[in-house]
């Protein structure tokens, strides 16, 4: 059993909290400050500070790790590991050194690919097939240490940015107490990352999310998908916002739904089934769950009971 401090903020980082409360002694737990949210901008704990809480574990929430103050707690609870799940701060070398184990990753991608902030949106959007957690050894550079292990999962067109984040992030607790074993009986060896398939997720812009019709149709459903549940691709009807929550790519030419030399990328061509269809630059896009401004998400198939939607162009 090892004495560990956990540093985590968001719910990404709830399985692997909990898999090592199961398994090992967590000393302490490091989150990021309270945060003001909501309507009255109250302060609101992470998620991670609130299972801490629940689980009578010590809690430091320091603005920076890079002096002595916000170091102290981390020094005294003298943890053999410290584990590091979407923390949110950079660690400077006093830290990465300071665990006789070092600092250990849980990194939703299979590194080298996907360095950065949103490993899980960007893998949706470029298409990729499989995704999966590393377990990472850190170091100074941004995702760049040694990896102890890896496992994969692959995706599918069913797979919106939430739910691969779910399944990355169960994934990464189991991964990571294989890591912690072998880490701590020797028999584990890390591997330099390959300087080869190097590739950054950057932070997702809000801009993101507003649809281009131009584009290819399952382009945009990749943007549907990986934007739920946020920022939630969007586009404009009649003016007004519309957010679109689940849509399919539908190959052009398509026996039941016919795109017409004058339907412009946007332009609703069809309603039927469950779905609004929608000629994009290639192919088309069937829409089948959407939100108003200051309205619940609803089906089309209600959706279009509430309006004339054939003939409408969206963007």
């Amino acid at each position: 059993m090892l004495r560990v401090a956990f540093a985590g903020t968001p719910e990404f980082a709830l399985p692997a909290l909990a898999a090592l409360m199961a398994r090992h002694e967590v000393v302490g737990v490091l989150t990021r400050p309270d945060r003001p949210a909501g309507r009255g901008q109250k302060l609101r704990f992470s998620p991670v500070k609130a299972a801490a809480l629940a689980a009578h574990l010590p809690v430091a929430q320091p603005q920076s790790l890079r002096n002595d103050a916000g170091r102290a707690e981390l020094i005294a609870w003298n943890p053999d590991v410290l584990v590091v799940v979407a923390y949110g701060l950079i660690l400077p070398a006093q830290v990465l050194c300071l665990p006789r184990l070092g600092c250990i990753n849980i990194h939703a991608s299979l590194l080298p690919r996907w360095r950065g902030a949103a490993p899980v949106q960007r893998a949706i959007l470029a298409g990729d097939t499989e995704s999966g957690v590393s377990i990472m050894q850190m170091d100074a550079g941004l995702d760049t240490g040694p990896v102890l292990l890896q496992r994969r999962c692959l995706i599918s067109r069913e797979h919106t940015g939430g739910l691969l984040h779910d399944e990355l992030s169960a994934l990464g607790g189991e991964a990571l107490l294989e890591a912690l074993a072998g880490l701590e009986s020797g028999s584990l060896t890390s591997m330099p990352q390959p300087q080869e398939g190097a590739t950054y997720a950057a932070k997702i812009d809000k801009a993101e999310s507003r649809i281009d019709w131009h584009r290819d149709a399952l382009d945009i459903e990749r943007q549907v998908r990986a934007f739920n549940p946020w920022p939630i691709a969007e586009t404009k009807l009649d003016a007004e916002q519309l957010r679109i929550f689940a849509a399919r790519a539908v190959p052009a030419p398509n026996e039941t739904i016919k795109v017409s030399k004058g339907d412009d990328p946007g332009s609703i061509i069809s309603v039927q089934g469950d779905g609004m269809q929608v000629a994009c630059g290639t192919g088309i896009l069937s829409i089948s769950q959407v939100q108003r401004p200051g309205r619940r998400p609803v089906a089309v198939r209600d959706f279009s009971h509430t309006l004339p939607l054939l003939g409408k162009r969206l963007g």
